[in-house]
């Protein structure tokens, strides 16, 4: 039997979390990020969208597009709380989750919904008990593979809900432009168009045809495309697991890119939720690892320890996007990640320092004596220790 894997989306998170502070900013032209030099829309509203306005595009080129455009710097704290109700949610219909970004998730539903006499039914209603709870507008998918899942979230938005069985590929998905294909980056797509392939079903064709020039440009990347468009692929959700000497988190990025905005962006998002998390489990670390995946899903990784544990968002962000820009800056990036690592416990912390502190407190109690017993036996100018000597010179 074949596994019902689901993929909610949340619709234009960022822009929806705004609404929820300012219930003004509700259909209107919203963009969230930064304005000025390399300043990128990271979210827009659907109203925003109509003037051609897009995720990832410059801000400059959107205002142009749309002078009446309200920007709203993000509040990353703010969604990661946001993003933790919509997972605490799902979490409460099926314990198979995989968060995939900030304001998505993978969920296996196969036990679930075999006690379901209408699927479609039973989905809405968790759409509308998350739009109820959380005020959070979602899109759902529901398919076979991970894949599918993925592209019927994406096939009907705002508040969509689309089921793509193995049967219902060629119909759904073989029309659709190759843009809309998850997996093919905007570098890619071009150099597709350009050989002729512009559908969904032109690249299925080619593939399943043993197309030479399809293969030369996509490399390895081809089997992968391909057993997906064939219905294959993973299905396996892979959940989180607690591991006591590290908390991490990642994400795939929507698109390939190397754009320094977007992945600081990306970076400080991932930060507040490494943060919180640390913060939940009353952990500490004093050492940062980041991970970055290449458009061929090799992972990097880099790490760096410092003397002082932290688990602040802001100290976190500060040494992954440094190590971020001494080693990957440039490189086109498809999935990234942040580990605090070396973890200890709070309390262990403090037993630790009160413990030096009593050791240091010792220490100089032994050398205030030794001096006094010296100066005793001395005659002249009394002895004194480095820490009472005046900066007026006196020795």
């Amino acid at each position: 039997m074949a596994k019902v894997i689901v993929h909610i989306d949340l619709n234009a998170f960022f822009v929806r979390a705004e609404e929820l502070k300012d219930h003004s900013l509700e259909n209107k032209a919203v963009a969230v990020g930064h304005l000025g030099r390399g300043g990128i829309v990271s979210t827009c509203s659907y109203e925003a969208r109509k003037y051609g306005v897009r995720s990832g595009m410059p801000m400059n080129k959107a205002v142009k597009l749309c002078p009446s455009l309200i920007i709203i710097r993000p509040d990353y704290r703010f969604y990661v709380t946001l993003s933790h109700k919509f997972r605490n949610y799902i979490s409460t219909i099926t314990p198979i989750i995989e968060m995939a970004s900030i304001d998505e998730l993978f969920a296996d539903f196969t036990d679930v919904v075999k006690k379901q006499r209408n699927v479609e039914e039973y989905f809405r209603n968790i759409q509308n008990t998350l739009y109820d709870l959380t005020g959070l507008k979602c899109s759902i998918g529901i398919g076979p593979t991970k894949f599918l899942a993925k592209m019927a979230s994406d096939y009907q938005k705002p508040m969509g809900l689309t089921i793509i069985r193995r049967k219902d590929i060629s119909k759904i998905l073989y029309p659709l432009p190759l843009e809309d294909m998850f997996g093919i980056g905007k570098k890619t797509c071009p150099r597709l168009k350009y050989i002729g392939i512009k559908t969904i079903g032109d690249l299925a064709n080619a593939l399943n045809n043993n197309d030479p020039k399809v293969y030369d440009l996509l490399g390895k990347y081809s089997y992968d495309l391909k057993e997906w468009l064939n219905g294959k692929g993973s299905d396996k959700v892979i959940t989180e697991y607690d591991d006591p000497k590290s908390i991490g988190n990642s994400t795939t990025l929507k698109e390939d890119t190397d754009n320094y905005e977007t992945i600081s962006n990306t970076f400080e998002i991932i930060a507040e939720e490494v943060s919180e998390r640390a913060k939940k489990e009353n952990m500490i670390g004093n050492t940062i690892q980041i991970m970055v995946k290449d458009l061929n899903y090799r992972a990097h990784n880099k790490s760096i320890t410092f003397v002082n544990h932290t688990n602040h968002a802001k100290e976190i962000y500060d040494y992954a996007i440094k190590l971020y820009e001494k080693n990957f800056l440039g490189l086109p990036i498809r999935a990234l990640g942040i580990t605090l690592q070396n973890l200890i416990n709070i309390k262990d912390m403090k037993v630790q320092m009160t413990f030096f502190d009593y050791q240091m407190h010792e220490e100089e109690n032994k050398t205030k004596l030794l001096i006094n017993d010296l100066n005793r036996k001395i005659k002249g100018k009394p002895l004194k220790r480095a820490s009472e000597v005046k900066s007026n010179g006196n020795k």
